[in-house]
């Protein structure tokens, strides 16, 4: 298991070799919620390019709506922004890396593969997939570069279902899926915008994904552009950021699992709470390094926002019962409840969907990134998070934007004024007094009770196939013995009582 290492408590978490690649400085960084905004901003980010376009993610869709409300001349859908960039700016190049094996869905996408035949003749934009992975293993990185000047690092993926804004309401029209019109459900997401040598660090770290999948050495862009939107207000000037990492052991690359060093570091540096928002729960060694933490007469609190369950049906039936049993786990070693993991809900009572991921402990590190709290996002897929440590010298007094942050997010989702989560939290001291006591019907946060697996799961549980924390030497996954290898016998002991009783 890794450990947590003895350290200062007054010294930052991030440090390079350990549980970071680099550290470098932005002059401005700021947290962007939710895809309406993020998309938006994107778009006007990408137009004032000058040299170079890096798009590195999971997924994109070219039929997205950027900004409905865009009044320039250039497109607002992704797919036709990226031709008329290429048309109008004849110094840029556009770069697009896709992970290959999810790329499939473009058949169904109406014109995509004609957009992407044209751009294939195009000399200024390059589409790859990007299949330089272990077997099973993901790209999972969310990157845009601009220029080296601006870089947006985070968790939403410029694909379809993704748009929503922070109000999140019932039968939204605007929440349509492109071609069919069908709507989605309310989407909940992040990601994270820094400049100066911050972004320049993204873009080495974009290029050389680009290079590792089969692509060219790109140049390093050597303009004076500056392509951050004059509406995107910095939450943070003239501080440090790290860049944490993972990926798969994969032919003549070794593995990184900067970003599992950095939660098992930044959990065991917490003094008064941690409040993550993420997709799953489902990693063993973070449930471990919380249930360490939660035996502790006077640790620290945690309050966890996920999805009510995961998007899809194989998702959840990997994810579910993990969470489920980590939630049992955790349970027994709460002897203090200070544990709890909480879900959003609409007016209307709908689940929102969470799929950012956030992480704030003691409002002294914000933590923003592509990694999920699961086994894969540890040692298998290809992740990206930003870290910023406001005990890092270059970063006093950034607790009180960090602070000012969280109220922000738990405003949105308790249906509040984040002055009122402020002064919650002030009165009482405590982050689970303060959800307890601010939770109310309608738009709210509600508590996840962990369900009873199905004879399917337990099956998939045996398995652990679907969320493993590594490859093997054959390039399989593989899963380290824990949590899920002990869930099915733990289950059938549990029925079998039920049963004699």
């Amino acid at each position: 298991m890794l450990k947590a290492y003895a350290r200062d408590l007054a010294a930052p978490v991030p440090e390079p070799g350990r549980n970071c690649w680099r550290i470098e400085e932005a002059g401005r960084a700021a947290l962007i919620v939710d895809a309406a905004d993020y998309f938006s901003l994107a778009r006007k980010a990408m137009l004032r390019a000058q040299s170079q376009i890096l798009l590195i993610g999971w997924d994109f869709d070219t039929r997205i709506v950027l900004d409905p409300d865009a009044g320039e001349g250039a497109p607002q859908e992704l797919g036709p922004l990226i031709s008329w960039i290429a048309k109008h700016r004849k110094d840029v190049c556009i770069h697009i890396l896709r992970w290959n094996w999810g790329a499939v869905k473009l058949l169904g996408r109406g014109s995509t593969l004609f957009r992407l035949a044209r751009w294939a003749a195009s000399k200024r934009i390059a589409f790859k997939l990007d299949a330089a992975h272990p077997v099973g293993a993901s790209h999972h990185q969310k990157i845009i570069v601009v220029d080296d000047n601006l870089a947006f690092c985070g968790g939403i993926d410029m694909t379809a279902t993704r748009w929503d804004t922070r109000r999140h309401l019932d039968g939204d029209r605007r929440r349509k899926r492109p071609t069919t019109g069908r709507l989605y459900r309310p989407w909940h997401d992040a990601t994270m915008a820094v400049d100066g040598a911050a972004a320049r660090a993204i873009g080495d770290l974009a290029r050389e994904r680009w290079e590792i999948a089969g692509g060219e050495r790109l140049p390093v862009p050597e303009v004076s552009s500056d392509p951050w939107p004059e509406e995107l207000e910095a939450d943070f000037t003239d501080v440090e950021v790290a860049v944490a990492r993972t990926r798969a052991e994969h032919e003549d690359f070794e593995s990184i699992r900067e970003i599992e060093a950095l939660y098992v570091d930044m959990i065991a540096s917490a003094r008064r709470f941690v409040y993550a928002e993420n997709q799953f729960f489902a990693s063993r060694v973070i449930a471990n390094a919380i249930a360490e933490r939660l035996r502790e007469p006077d640790g620290p609190e945690f309050v966890i926002v996920n999805p009510d369950k995961a998007e899809g049906w194989i998702e959840e039936e990997a994810m579910g019962p993990a969470r489920s049993e980590l939630m049992r786990r955790l349970a027994e070693a709460d002897v203090h409840g200070r544990f709890r993991i909480y879900s959003p809900v609409t007016r209307d009572g709908a689940p929102i969907y969470v799929h950012s991921k956030i992480t704030i402990v003691d409002d002294q590190i914000l933590r923003v990134g592509s990694a999920n709290i699961n086994n894969r996002s540890m040692g298998l897929d290809t992740e990206c998070d930003l870290a910023l440590d406001a005990r890092s010298p270059g970063n006093r007094g950034a607790e009180e934007r960090i602070a000012a942050r969280r109220c922000d997010l738990l405003a949105e989702h308790l249906d509040v004024r984040a002055g009122d989560v402020a002064a919650a939290f002030a009165e009482t001291g405590s982050l689970v007094a303060t959800v307890e006591r601010l939770r109310g019907s309608g738009r709210t946060l509600v508590p996840v009770e962990p369900g009873e697996p199905s004879e399917l799961e337990i099956a998939i549980a045996r398995k652990e196939l679907l969320d493993p924390e590594s490859a093997g030497e054959e390039g399989e996954p593989e899963a380290r013995p824990g949590l899920l290898r002990g869930l099915g016998r733990r289950l059938r002991r549990r029925r079998r009582t039920r049963q004699n009783s």
